[in-house]
Formats: C-alpha cells, structure tokens, sequence
C-alpha cells in the first residue's frame, strides 16, 4: 500500500507570549494573513486556517505543507508572528490514502 505524507503545523500560542498594541496585532496579522497566502501561491501549503472552539485556546490553526519537515521549520520561520513571539509552532508528518489530497504530497511511502 502507498500512503502520502504531508507535513502538518500546528500554531500555538506561547505561554507568556509578548503583549502588543491593537495596531500591532493588526499589523502582525495582515503579515501573517500574506505569508500564508505567500505559502499557497508558491505550492508549499495546500490549506490553513485558523481554529474555533477548540479545547485548548492555545492552539491558534493548522497548515497543510507540501514540503518536508526541516523545509516547512525553514519556512515558518518567515511568519512575521512566529518572528515576533506571538505564534509557535509544532511540525510533524501526517500520512493518508495515496491521492487523498492530490497529487503533490511532501512524500510518498510504501508501507506492508
């Protein structure tokens, strides 16, 4: 069986993460908003966005990379938030059907 992997982010907010002025936040969110617009016209993200009535209000979103792990740690940190203190992080793979998702996963692996 084939199974493809994607690379999945996880945005967090840090504990004790640096406070901001109201035009702060929407200067760092009109950045974050056009890095990760940047993300899916340049084929590195296939979606993103952010989460609602989650169980823990630290988790902020997820994206969906094309790119491998150590590319997508690369890329993240081009996230005016993430430079600023006000998102992290967690990287990891997430694998499913062949073509579930397209056809342009970071990988593709051959399992029993």
């Amino acid at each position: 069986m084939r199974l493809d992997a994607y690379t999945v982010v996880l945005l967090r907010r840090p504990p004790g993460a640096p406070q901001f002025t109201e035009q702060q936040l929407n200067e760092l969110q009109a950045g974050h908003l056009a890095f990760n617009a940047r993300m899916r016209e340049a084929g590195h993200s296939l979606t993103n966005g952010p989460f609602q009535d989650q169980p823990d209000e630290s988790w902020r979103g997820l994206t969906v990379f094309r790119t491998s792990i150590d590319e997508t740690r690369k890329l993240m940190e081009g996230d005016p938030s993430v430079q600023a203190g006000r998102l992290t992080y967690d990287v990891f793979t997430w694998l499913m059907p062949a073509g579930a998702l397209g056809d342009r996963p970071a990988a593709q692996i051959d399992v029993g």
